[in-house]
C-alpha cells in the first residue's frame, strides 16, 4: 500500500511538473534561437562592412570551409576560393577612396533550424558619383544558406542576385530605336 501511494504521488508530481519542465526547455530553445538570429544578423552586416573596407581576408573567413559565393563575378568555394575570386575581381589592395563605396543591407529574414539556417536580404551598392554625391549603382538580394561551424555561423552558400542592373540604376533606359 505504501509503494502504491509513492507511485501515485510520484506520477501526480510528474504530471504537474511536466508542463513547467517543457516551458523551461521552450524558454531555453527560444533564447538560443534569438542568439542565433542575432549572430547571423551580425554575420550579414560584417559581410558588407568587410567588403567595403576591402578587408578581403576577414570577408572570406565569413564562409564555411566548404562555403560558396555565387554572383556576377563567378563562383568561389571555401574561404581561399572566395578570397581568390574577390582579389581577382576587386584587386588585392584597395584602389578606391575609403568610404567611396558601401553596401546598404536591409530586410533581413532569418530562419534558424538547429545548426542550419536560411536568410534572405536586400542589398544596394552605393558609389560616390562624379559630383561626390551618393549614387546607387546596383540593387539586388541575397539568398543564403548558413551553417554553424566550430561554434560560429558561416555562409554555406551565398547567392548574390542583381535585381537592378547598372543600366537601369543610372536613370531611365535610353529610347528604343525607331
Amino acid at each position: 500500500m505504501k509503494t502504491g501511494r509513492i507511485l501515485t504521488f510520484g506520477l501526480l508530481g510528474f504530471v504537474l511538473l511536466a508542463p513547467i519542465l517543457r516551458a523551461q526547455e521552450s524558454v531555453a530553445a527560444r533564447l538560443q534561437r534569438l542568439e542565433d538570429v542575432e549572430e547571423i544578423r551580425t554575420l550579414l552586416i560584417d559581410y558588407g562592412r568587410y567588403l567595403d573596407a576591402h578587408d578581403l581576408v576577414s570577408y572570406s573567413n565569413l564562409f564555411a570551409s566548404d562555403g560558396e559565393w555565387v554572383g556576377g563575378f563567378g563562383t568561389g568555394k571555401g574561404p581561399a576560393g572566395v578570397l581568390a575570386l574577390m582579389q581577382k575581381n576587386l584587386g588585392a589592395t584597395s584602389t578606391s577612396r575609403p568610404g567611396s563605396t558601401y553596401h546598404l543591407l536591409t530586410n533581413f529574414l532569418i530562419d534558424v533550424h538547429g545548426d542550419a539556417a536560411t536568410a534572405w536580404s536586400r542589398w544596394n551598392f552605393v558609389v560616390t558619383g562624379p559630383d561626390s554625391s551618393p549614387r546607387v549603382l546596383y540593387g539586388g538580394h541575397y539568398d543564403d544558406t548558413l551553417v554553424r561551424e566550430n561554434g560560429r555561423w558561416k555562409f554555406k552558400r551565398r547567392v548574390a542576385v542583381n535585381d537592378i542592373p547598372v543600366g537601369n540604376a543610372a536613370g531611365p533606359p535610353p529610347p528604343s530605336p525607331k
